[in-house]
């Protein structure tokens, strides 16, 4: 069986609204882009890591139709690798609309999201979920992923769409490695989703480190 593998950008916040430019989201959220100034190679190299062994893409509509506008006209400039791996791997839309799916190899999910996920998951070994917010949204919700990277910025915008907003429910997940920094203080977190449901403690009790499962 696969992995459903998420790819997030967020602020301190935990925005994750429109992070690569102004025109991500025609929605009127002021901070469109907000992730280009806090760039560098480091946070760079690590992503470019991130999406070896990626044999599939799952993305939300309005991601779906950026990544079309752009990535096949992409072949032979600076971003080469990353153009041949979109261009090449199966793409699968989640979208209530009907996306145009001229973009080689896109496959359009039926309403049933959940049966369809975990056919991608026995279809594939890798597959990157990028942007598309309100995918992440209901994957979380339903636990339809294994793998959470979390790239956190040093920024707080204090208005946009939130990575957890839109019925997140309760979830374990384990630190799979250290997190990394590059030097413009982003910060990447790998998590995988764990069993069980989160407990508690009592931090005056004797023994407080101990968890209440009750």
């Amino acid at each position: 069986m696969g992995l459903i593998h998420i790819e997030m950008f967020a602020t301190l916040d935990l925005v994750g609204q429109a992070p690569g430019g102004p025109d991500e989201d025609p929605l009127g959220f002021p901070f469109g882009g907000w992730q280009v100034p806090l760039m560098d190679e480091v946070a760079g190299a690590q992503f470019d890591a991130a999406y070896e062994g990626t044999d599939a893409l799952l993305l939300g509509r309005r991601t779906y139709d950026i990544f079309a506008a752009y990535w096949p006209h992409q072949a032979g400039g600076e971003n080469n690798d990353f153009a041949t791996l979109f261009n090449s791997v199966p793409k699968y839309v989640a979208s209530r609309g009907r996306p145009d799916l001229s973009w080689a190899g896109s496959t359009h999910l039926g309403p049933n999201l959940a049966d369809e996920v975990r056919e991608i998951r026995e279809r594939h070994e890798n597959v990157k979920v990028v942007g598309s917010l309100n995918l992440v949204q209901t994957l979380l919700r339903e636990k339809l992923f294994d793998r959470l990277d979390l790239w956190l910025h040093p920024i707080v915008l204090g208005v946009g769409k939130k990575v957890f907003d839109g019925g997140a429910v309760p979830t374990n997940v384990t630190l799979m490695a250290p997190p990394e920094a590059s030097p413009k203080g982003t910060v990447h977190l790998r998590y995988g989703l764990a069993d069980g449901t989160p407990a508690t403690g009592d931090m005056s009790a004797p023994d407080r480190g101990a968890a209440n499962t009750e």
